[in-house]
């Protein structure tokens, strides 16, 4: 994965992703947490959401509900942890595997690192003789192995942050779900707009609807501003409870904002 990855970094360079070997252990201290000790939801998980406790307390001079710190800390965890499945997917048509128990991450660096021993890949890619490599026949069972490998690594977690999110099931995998859109379609933003306009073909053909655990599809659609123009816009599966800290300040997509004020927000960002 680490051309897909070196991309990455170039078009983002606030973020890094390193593979290590299958013997290779993961880092720890000095800021690290490994997607297993979040889900376990003891001390790390406890350390990781006192820095969003932190930040809300810093940023909007009042704390936030313990909730929404937990989900605040879960969106700033999958937001990355989803780019380790979608990019080299997107970029390379080859999909990791990597269980919570192999990935760690130092948020305040935005550093990833994994350990990764299979990916799964098309016939036709340079790599299907490797050891590891897994070739699946055609680009759906490729998808299919993209929400595989992602669902595998945030189970454990998200039923670590769940009940500190008072969310469950669906409710969590909304969140997940949005992730995995949001995540990849501003990495495709940063390409170019060819590469915007694929992504988000791609992840309606990735997130069709009924694919569970998954929740709806991947939620682009058109609406029509008062000049008669076109205003695409997506509609998120779940609600980031941002406006509990900033009830006028929704996000466009937001399930909470209806289709007046999106057109109105729409229109105005393109305007300015």
């Amino acid at each position: 994965m680490t051309g897909a990855y070196a991309r990455l970094t170039e078009v983002l360079p606030m973020v890094s992703v390193t593979e290590l070997s299958p013997t290779d252990p993961l880092p720890e201290g000095e800021g690290w947490v490994s997607a297993a000790g979040l889900a376990a939801a003891g001390a790390d998980l406890d350390a990781f959401l006192a820095w969003d406790h932190a930040q809300i307390l810093r940023d909007y001079d009042r704390p936030g509900r313990p909730d929404v710190v937990a989900a605040f800390g879960l969106h700033r965890y999958a937001w990355y942890a989803c780019l380790l499945f979608t990019v080299p997917w997107f970029l390379e048509r080859r999909v990791p595997r990597f269980p919570a128990g192999q990935v760690a991450f130092q948020r305040e660096q935005s550093r990833l690192v994994v350990r990764g021993e299979t990916f799964s890949c098309l016939p036709d890619d340079p790599a299907a003789g490797e050891p590891g490599a897994r070739v699946v026949p055609d680009e759906e069972a490729l998808r299919a192995e993209v929400r595989a490998a992602y669902a595998e690594h945030m189970e454990p977690v998200l039923g670590g942050f769940g009940p500190r999110m008072r969310r469950r099931g669906r409710a969590l995998w909304a969140m997940a779900t949005d992730e995995i859109v949001e995540g990849i379609e501003y990495v495709a933003e940063l390409l170019g707009p060819d590469e915007q306009k694929r992504c988000r073909r791609e992840l309606e053909l990735l997130l069709p609807g009924a694919t569970r655990p998954f929740v709806g599809d991947a939620g682009y659609r058109e609406l029509t501003g008062p000049g008669g123009e076109s205003l695409p816009t997506r509609d998120r599966a779940s609600c980031c409870m941002f406006y509990t800290l900033a009830p006028d300040d929704t996000c466009v997509t937001c399930p909470r904002t209806c289709d007046a004020d999106r057109i109105a927000k729409l229109t105005a960002s393109s305007t300015a």
